[in-house]
């Protein structure tokens, strides 16, 4: 990491160190519609930046209803899973791995639960994975100087069809280190790919309504072309965003539950004959998509592609809970992305990207 430039954030250094570089100036930022051409033309996503959204005023007011609404979920999702992975690993063996972004604030809760609940010190760090191009190999290797690999948990917000899942398996056997697992801890895992979830609920986590003003003020990861493995993968920190940083506002509500909640059981997987991947590839095949990275299921991926990329069209189960959905419908108004209701089984919505030939 010799003269690599740390990127900043609004996180406190107590909750998480980041292992990201500043690469501010030598990435190119642009708005949806040019950076979604350059990615299905070859360029890769992780190659530029898009213009982060600016939340309307009634978008926010959603978001707030989401946090008081979706708040003791969140908490009772993160409380079930950290004590798995007390179960899993032991008190004496647990280091936080999180993948930015959405895996950053997790993190911090399940270390902020740990360690006030058993008085011990949790080490946390966050680091990039990008679907293409693998897991951040010198970040990982600053970490194994530090603690076992049997200690680290690879922590994320959510599962969508489980994509990444299979890179981080992909780079944890490319890694060759002994003891290190590749399963993810996540809050929520409707596809039925892991064991360390919180729930498998499709919930909607409220840290997933936003982007870098619930996520330290840090953008997406970046991996240029230049980049070797000996560097930091990339991100810049938002500063002109200070004002409008709600990620201590999140962390704080949720932590506030934390109290109140007790442990429970998780209940096994809904559909368990089936994974998500198989009713990605169901709509895939009724809605003739040959790329089924462009279908993107589960509520946090559904607002991801309402936030960051060009829909097509937005898949609502015909029974999903008004309030929860109540994001997406906003962010469909806003963007004039057209909704279509759908007979969902393991999600309760899901975001179909535009081809390129469309835009």
């Amino acid at each position: 990491m010799t003269n690599q430039k740390l990127v900043a954030s609004s996180y406190a250094p107590d909750d998480v160190t980041i292992l990201l570089q500043d690469v501010r100036g030598r990435v190119p930022i642009l708005d949806t519609a040019e950076r979604e051409k350059l990615n299905q033309s070859g360029v890769h996503y992780s190659e530029m930046l898009p213009l982060e959204y600016v939340p309307s005023t009634e978008y926010l007011k959603i978001y707030y209803d989401i946090l008081h609404s979706q708040g003791e979920q969140t908490a009772q999702a993160t409380i079930n899973l950290a004590e798995k992975l007390v179960e899993r690993k032991g008190l004496e063996n647990i280091t936080l791995v999180s993948l930015a972004r959405a895996g950053t604030p997790i993190g911090i809760l399940l270390k902020r639960y740990l360690e006030q609940t058993y008085k011990i010190i949790i080490p946390h760090y966050t680091i990039s994975i990008i679907r293409g191009k693998g897991i951040d190999k010198a970040a990982m290797k600053t970490i194994l100087e530090q603690h076992s690999a049997k200690s680290i948990v690879f922590v994320d917000g959510w599962i969508g069809k489980g994509a990444i899942n299979r890179v981080l398996k992909e780079a944890v056997k490319e890694l060759n280190v002994p003891d290190l697992s590749p399963e993810l801890a996540v809050l929520s895992d409707p596809a039925s790919e892991t064991t360390l979830y919180g729930t498998t609920e499709d919930f909607l986590i409220p840290s997933s309504c936003l982007n870098s003003t619930i996520s330290g003020l840090i953008s997406r990861t970046v991996h240029l072309k230049t980049m070797t493995d000996d560097e930091l993968h990339g991100a810049i920190y938002y500063q002109e965003n200070e004002d409008s940083d709600l990620s201590l506002e999140f962390l704080t509500e949720i932590e506030s539950y934390f109290s109140k909640l007790q442990p429970q059981t998780t209940t096994a997987p809904v559909n368990t004959d089936m994974k998500g991947l198989d009713e990605v590839h169901k709509i895939a095949k009724e809605f003739h998509v040959k790329d089924i990275n462009k279908i993107k299921p589960s509520l946090g991926e559904t607002i991801r592609v309402l936030l960051r990329r060009v829909p097509d069209v937005i898949l609502i189960r015909l029974d999903a809970n008004p309030n929860i959905i109540a994001p997406i419908l906003q962010l469909a108004k806003e963007k004039n992305i057209p909704i279509q209701e759908y007979p969902l089984q393991k999600y309760n919505a899901c975001g179909i990207i535009k081809d390129v030939a469309d835009l």
